[in-house]
């Protein structure tokens, strides 16, 4: 159970900086413990090392993050401001400096690397890119990809992201502070379809120029027997047609259309960008990531506009169209998945 958000604020905020601080007085010694434990792996045996230094950065981000939410909190009135736009402009920068300094981290210490290929920039692109609010459609391959997601989007696209995530991301301190501040929702495990589908109606209807809501369409991270299990769904369902076609995508789940249809009738005005991406498919537990992480992480991504007008405004047809995009990408991750990597 989540523990209640006077209980997350005042045990778990500070209890990230005291083990922020003692993070850093022992990292010599976390560093000979697990150089120690390495020994036991093949060469090159830096998996440990790398993985010690991301976290104690990681941890020194999030403390930092804290104070400053503390500090913007304070100069909002005590909370009372916080609804308003520099406050809520403030907090989007806040998100932007941590993603930036977590993704430059990554580069250095995994040796990250990525790749977008995006439409040509022509006037009509830019136009659309200033003027329109865009529902953002992208395959869930583990937590990497929604982190590199959102940092692009506020750092390359000038974004302000929309999401709506599991409640129990809320035990991050920092990300349930800024989060919460800001037009987003955190759904319980238990919340029926409809209440999922409410808070997605509530953030795609209040949408600006410059804001994106991001959907997981699959509704969770890719693995062979979630991807049976959406086959038999579907199946049961008597849906033949959309069973068949989930049969015929490698990499991917079956899309679950009610989300994407909620949100494109909440904001008809809105484009609806498409993102296929493969390089962290693999790295989706932590048991993943201690077992598989390359030397190099080379990550490919592309996404593409559907602009409001060319989008399906009867069900059906936006079903044929979302399953037709989810082909699409499979067929582009089949094609650009990057040259494994030795483990390291």
């Amino acid at each position: 159970m989540l523990p209640p958000r006077i209980i997350r604020r005042l045990i778990l905020a500070p209890l990230v900086i005291v083990l922020t601080v003692v993070a850093v007085v022992t990292l010599p010694i976390w560093l000979l413990v697990v150089a120690a434990a390495s020994l036991r792996l093949p060469p090159p045996q830096r998996r440990g090392t790398r993985l010690v230094w991301f976290a104690v950065a990681w941890l020194a981000l999030e403390s930092m993050a804290l104070v400053a939410c503390l500090g913007l909190w304070v100069a909002s009135g005590f909370g009372g401001w916080l609804h308003r736009d520099e406050h809520q402009e403030r907090h989007y920068a806040l998100i932007r400096w941590l993603l930036s300094k977590v993704y430059g981290v990554a580069v250095r210490i995994f040796r990250l690397s990525v790749e977008i290929d995006e439409p040509t920039l022509t006037s009509d692109e830019l136009s659309r890119r200033l003027t329109r609010p865009v529902i953002v459609l992208s395959r869930h391959a583990g937590p990497g990809d929604s982190f590199l997601l959102v940092h692009h989007l506020l750092a390359r696209y000038g974004r302000r992201p929309r999401i709506v995530m599991k409640a129990a991301l809320q035990l991050d301190p920092s990300l349930d502070v800024v989060i919460n501040r800001l037009p987003n929702a955190f759904v319980p495990r238990k919340t029926s379809e409809n209440g999922v589908l409410g808070e997605i109606r509530r953030l795609a209807s209040g949408m600006d120029a410059d804001d994106a809501l991001v959907i997981f369409p699959e509704g969770g991270n890719f693995t062979p027997r979630r991807r049976w299990r959406a086959i038999l769904r579907l199946e049961r369902k008597g849906l033949s047609e959309e069973a068949a076609r989930a049969r015929g995508l490698e990499h991917l789940m079956a899309p679950r259309p009610n989300g994407a249809i909620t949100a494109i009738e909440a904001c008809p005005e809105a484009d609806v960008i498409f993102v296929a991406h493969t390089g962290l498919d693999d790295l989706v537990t932590l048991g993943d990531i201690w077992r598989r992480l390359p030397v190099s992480a080379e990550i490919k991504a592309k996404w593409w506009r559907v602009q409001a007008a060319d989008v399906p405004r009867d069900r059906e047809s936006q079903i044929r169209w979302l399953f037709d995009q989810w082909e699409e990408i499979d067929a582009w991750i089949t094609a650009n998945q990057p040259t494994s990597a030795p483990a390291a």
